[in-house]
């Protein structure tokens, strides 16, 4: 793939279309341009494995645009058909690169090597850039139909075009890249070298057999010979860096009778013959200024040398001297001569600015001589029209006008037809850059999420392993409590690291292999900071256990509540519009009699979350807003003790203030019973006696054993019922049971609940004394690291039970609760008054 385009430049003093040849590097997916064919050193390159392509009709016939990350390439065919199989030549190559680049060895994982096998096998093999035809494009783009191949313009691009005579711009200068001196330089000398070859060592206008008739030949004696000579000008060292550069150089013309001899056209003859004339014209002027300027040093180095032979045959000191002293007149009077050429440098640029300001102004002058004559020209076509029209016939005059119109009319006709043509063309070259786009990203898209996943099940496994590590110390420590002072101590010492949290290091790390932090995503610890050391082990293998399951799933937590919490708080929650606002201005200028309550309660808040630890957290005066802006909107409650750690996670999980109060107000108003956070807690206490009911029916083995060691589990579950299950769970199971919670309702923390003892049944049973069972009963919650297994319990092991059932129990269980304290307020008034009696 080559061939001559047009390259717009955009940088330097002359910003034109500019002739190049460009070859596209199969190896790298570069596109290589040069100044002409036969150059060997590239002027740049087009990294095209990300770049996109694009033509627009507006630029003109045969441009289109090559779009790199870092810069835009115009360039510009000979033809629209040219253009196109380009374009089409170049989207295959990006094809075939990526492609081949995107394999990647995996591991032994089989959920990651799964999907890439198969896709492996689907992709199109490789068979060499150039051997490619058009039908391997129709099969990477899946026969789409966006644009029909296109034939090779063999005048326009492959190896022929290289014969064919380069195109020219309007001035040479025009086509010489300011951008790459040092390139154009060795490509000039390069084809000088080539050029030796081409006419033979008797065609040469001038003998510069020394340095070209074996430039393999020259020994390094030559080359100081001829450092020596440019020492005296500046300039030659880059002359010397040419004759080095012939060394290992080839030619870069073929032969002339070759040449001629492929050539079967008269006119490609003359052509390239003209084009040889002047190559070699520009060769011989080149070698002309070379002589001159290597005579010009030797004359220099001869005359040196001769002032030195003198120096050293002088017989005294004072004839030395003497030498030296003409010398050092030499260097004066040159730099007086280098001073008074400076000085006279610096006016000839004075007046060379002044004549360039004074040729501007000239040219605005003239420039405005023209506008004025153009102006006078078009009057005067204006007048003749206008006294032509007066003179002919009218009716003729009509025809004309008719004639006229229906002329541009089917002028403007034709053009807007080939805006047609040309804007399908450009439609279905984007459709199809836009589908091999949208595939070669989709494949970089599973790639990447295939690493994460395999990353994520390597971390699943890191974690499971520093899990079991820390059983294994636990339980050496537990089981071997006689072992010498030497093993107690390393087991100590092991556990206190495992223990310890490296924060600053785990941030300096861009990729840490261990995934667990101190703080989940919503600020709660998830290692607790207890004060028993193996309650601190236990917490962290929790921890770990957690982690790895989540891992494993691949169904990490990422907000799950905010969505369905806006949706709750501003559709079931009632939202009144500025109702918040209102209720804020009413509690600071009113003090609630609740007031001191919810500033006991702020502290006690969330304890094991560092947004509410410190009481300089931010979100303390927000949560002590939401709670006060409350107790105004439900008088009839008020606070309750509770309230405070519902709306801490509405405002942790949905971040927005307002939108945390209706959330709480859904709750309370909404999702649970009336009278669940009255004074008396009289529902509260009715689902405890539910729950009982439900507990013997689900699980009669671990009720009995309750019943044996005379164990209330309402003193456990009392609280899971009335703030639903916070600072009970691990924030990841929590907000899973705060999803189906806000979904389904109250239900929900029956069945969980009734899952939590299940999950922990055969532990509970092993437990036979009370005082051990209420302390497991007090952290087991926290003990449960499978989110998935748990709700599997809730919802699939234990037999569903549907609300009707609940009501009809919450409504036996609450007319005997209400007996009970009818009977609880007689005794209490005839207590009463017995002992009103016994008073004097």
């Amino acid at each position: 793939l080559c061939g001559y385009l047009n390259k717009l430049g955009i940088k330097g003093p002359i910003k034109t279309w500019k002739s190049r040849w460009f070859f596209y590097d199969e190896n790298k997916c570069h596109l290589l341009y040069y100044r002409t064919a036969q150059d060997i050193n590239p002027l740049g390159s087009i990294d095209l494995s990300s770049a996109s392509f694009d033509c627009k009709v507006e630029n003109g016939e045969g441009v289109f645009e090559i779009r790199t990350p870092s810069r835009v390439f115009t360039l510009k065919a000979i033809s629209k058909q040219a253009m196109v199989y380009w374009l089409q030549q170049l989207q295959m190559r990006r094809w075939e690169f990526c492609n081949t680049q995107s394999r990647f060895p995996v591991g032994r994982s089989g959920l990651v090597n799964e999907p890439l096998a198969g896709r492996t096998n689907e992709e199109p093999k490789s068979s060499g850039i150039l051997s490619c035809s058009p039908s391997f494009y129709i099969d990477v783009v899946d026969n789409e139909d966006f644009l029909p191949p296109v034939k090779t313009p063999t005048e326009a691009v492959g190896l022929k075009a290289a014969s064919l005579p380069a195109p020219q711009t309007s001035t040479a200068l025009q086509n010489i890249s300011l951008k790459h001196p040092w390139t154009e330089i060795q490509n000039t000398v390069y084809s000088i070298c080539g050029s030796k070859q081409l006419w033979g060592n008797n065609g040469n206008i001038f003998n510069f057999s020394e340095f070209q008739e074996h430039p393999e030949n020259l020994d390094e004696e030559q080359e100081a010979e001829v450092e020596a000579a440019c020492a005296e000008d500046g300039r030659m060292e880059s002359r010397l860096n040419w004759v080095r550069k012939a060394k290992w150089m080839s030619s870069g013309f073929p032969g002339l009778p070759e040449e001629l001899s492929r050539e079967r056209n008269p006119m490609d003859k003359v052509s390239v013959l003209q084009q040889q004339i002047l190559t070699l014209t520009e060769e011989v002027k080149s070698q002309k200024e070379l002589v001159k300027l290597l005579h010009k040093a030797l004359e220099a180095a001869q005359q040196e040398k001769r002032v030195s032979s003198m120096y050293l045959t002088a017989a005294e000191d004072k004839d030395r001297l003497e030498l030296v002293r003409h010398k050092v007149r030499q260097i004066a009077d040159l730099t007086s001569r280098l001073e008074a050429l400076e000085q006279e440098k610096k006016e000839l640029e004075q007046t060379l600015t002044l004549r360039d300001s004074h040729i501007q102004e000239l040219k605005e002058h003239v420039q405005l001589l023209m506008e004025k004559n153009h102006t006078k020209q078009e009057v005067i076509m204006a007048l003749t029209e206008q006294m032509a029209r007066e003179l002919s016939d009218p009716l003729q005059e009509a025809n004309t006008i008719a004639a006229e119109t229906l002329y541009k009319q089917q002028e403007e006709i034709e053009h807007l037809k080939d805006d047609i043509d040309a804007y399908k063309t450009q439609n279905q070259f984007l459709n199809s850059e836009i589908h091999q786009v949208t595939r070669l990203w989709t494949r970089v898209a599973e790639n990447e999420k295939s690493l994460l996943m395999k990353c994520a099940c390597l971390q699943a496994r890191n974690c499971q392993m520093e899990s079991k590590y820390l059983t294994v110390l636990r339980k050496l420590q537990e089981a071997v409590p006689d072992l010498p002072s030497s093993h107690a101590e390393l087991v100590r010492n092991l556990i206190q690291q495992a223990l310890q949290w490296d924060v600053k290091e785990e941030a300096e790390e861009s990729f840490n292999l261990n995934p667990v932090s101190e703080y989940d995503e919503y600020g709660f610890m998830t290692v607790p900071d207890y004060e028993v050391e193996d309650w601190k082990l236990l917490a962290k293998i929790q921890a770990l256990e957690i982690k790895s399951n989540i891992l494993s799933s691949q169904e990490a937590v990422e907000k799950p509540l905010r969505d369905n919490g806006r949706w709750i708080g501003g559709r079931r929650g009632g939202h009144r519009p500025h109702h918040y606002q209102r209720l804020l201005r009413q509690s600071k200028a009113t003090e609630h009699p609740a007031c001191r309550q919810i500033e006991l309660d702020l502290p006690r808040t969330l304890t094991n979350n560092k947004h509410f630890a410190s009481p300089t957290s931010q979100l303390i005066p927000r949560l002590r807003r939401v709670l006060l802006a409350f107790s105004w909107h439900n008088p009839a409650i008020g606070y309750c003790q509770g309230l405070n750690r519902l709306a801490a996670v509405a405002l942790l999980v949905l971040e927005d203030e307002e939108t945390a109060f209706w959330c709480l107000v859904h709750i309370v108003e909404n999702l649970m019973p009336a009278d669940y956070y009255s004074d008396t807690l009289i529902t509260s206490q009715v689902d405890q006696r539910v729950f009982k009911d439900l507990l013997s029916e689900k699980l009669p083995r671990l009720t009995a054993h309750f019943e044996q060691y005379q164990i209330d589990v309402s003193l456990i579950t009392f609280n899971w019922f009335l703030v639903a299950f916070v600072d009970s769970l691990v924030s990841d199971i929590l907000l899973r049971v705060w999803d189906a919670f806000l979904y389904e309702g109250t239900k929900v923390i029956f069945r969980y609940a009734l899952a939590i003892f299940k999950y922990n049944e055969e532990e509970i049973l092993r437990i036979h004394d009370s005082v051990e069972i209420y302390q497991y009963l007090r952290f087991f919650t926290r003990m449960i690291t499978d989110g998935r297994k748990l709700m599997n319990i809730a919802f699939n092991d234990l037999n569903p039970f549907p609300m009707k059932v609940l009501r009809n129990r919450r409504s036996v269980h609450r007319e005997e609760l209400e007996a009970e304290l009818r009977e609880l307020e007689q005794i209490k008034a005839a207590y009463v008054k017995e002992r009103a009696e016994q008073r004097p």
